[in-house]
């Protein structure tokens, strides 16, 4: 027959340590426990995942289950009343009585789930555990960005940039399919570079180019999840001519003197003299007392305006 609750707690209150070890099952089953096979699980974007609640300890046949979702701040609910609930809905089922499996999993479910378990039947009726879920994005395609033509002993700056991938990616560049180090300085291999890699922002910089920085540069940025390049692109390093531009500057210069000379013997022969300078040069014949003359459209005729006074 088995005992009644009053009568275990009595038992368990006046056995010595050696038996309380033997029947402690038995004194402490009404406390409701939980546990989880993994606390925190890591999954790629688009996989399934499992978050486990198992219940070890219950004297409750039918005990309340629920899950929350803890994100940013807010809590809502993803298992109430024996429903899925809110964004879960239709791609999350339950498992096992009290754990949860959610396929197709996105960027948008990284978050801290809790369990709740409430047993009526049980001494301590409560118990919760929380699980911390991240979900890892694979990079996509980096937009680089690297100059076309650089003259020999300038700086360059080549620019990598990816934002989807999560964790935050880490970039490596390339040159001709050849892995470039962080510093060219740290390889006999590079000595006649002068470069530096940021993996964290994806910048290559070289602080003065080199003919053999001449070649096809790509990056390739990559997390846990995976990892994804751009297109290669050229980059050409180039001798400047020096004497050719003195040669062009000179070149411009006579060409300036030539054309600023033209101008000037245009205007010591009046060719720049408007047709209005002419006409404010005319000069009207004298005119009698009284008369008023006005000057037609055909030079040289002319008209009375007022007749002679006498």
């Amino acid at each position: 027959m088995a005992l009644s609750r009053r009568l275990r707690l009595r038992l368990c209150a006046r056995l010595p340590d050696f038996f309380l070890l033997l029947l402690f099952r038995g004194c402490m089953i009404e406390a409701v426990n939980l546990k989880s096979s993994n606390r925190n699980p890591v999954v790629h974007e688009f996989e399934s995942v499992e978050l486990s609640c198992i219940i070890t300890d219950s004297q409750t046949s039918d005990p309340r289950i629920e899950w929350k979702k803890i994100q940013d701040g807010q809590t809502t609910y993803v298992y109430f009343d024996n429903k899925i609930q809110g964004d879960l809905a239709g791609r999350t089922d339950v498992f096992g009585k009290t754990s949860l499996r959610i396929w197709n999993v996105t960027r948008s479910d990284s978050a801290i789930y809790r369990c709740e378990v409430v047993a009526l039947n049980d001494r301590k009726e409560v118990d919760e555990i929380t699980i911390e879920l991240i979900v890892q994005v694979k990079p996509v395609t980096p937009v680089c960005r690297i100059p076309a033509a650089v003259p020999v002993g300038k700086t360059a700056t080549l620019q990598c940039q990816e934002s989807e991938g999560y964790p935050r990616p880490h970039y490596s560049w390339y040159r001709n399919d050849v892995p470039l180090p962080t510093d060219s300085r740290a390889n006999p291999r590079f000595q006649n570079s002068s470069f530096h890699v940021n993996s964290e922002t994806g910048t290559l910089v070289f602080n003065a180019v080199h003919k053999d920085d001449s070649g096809q540069y790509y990056c390739i940025a990559s997390n846990d999840a995976g990892a994804a390049r751009c297109e290669g692109q050229d980059m050409e390093v180039y001798d400047l001519n020096i004497a050719g531009i003195i040669g062009g500057v000179l070149v411009v210069l006579i060409v300036l003197a030539v054309i600023t000379m033209g101008i000037c013997c245009a205007y010591r022969r009046g060719c720049f003299i408007s047709s209005k300078q002419d006409g404010e040069s005319y000069k009207s014949p004298g005119k009698h007392d009284g008369v008023n003359y006005i000057r037609t459209s055909e030079e040289g005729d002319f008209r009375h305006k007022s007749s002679f006074v006498i």
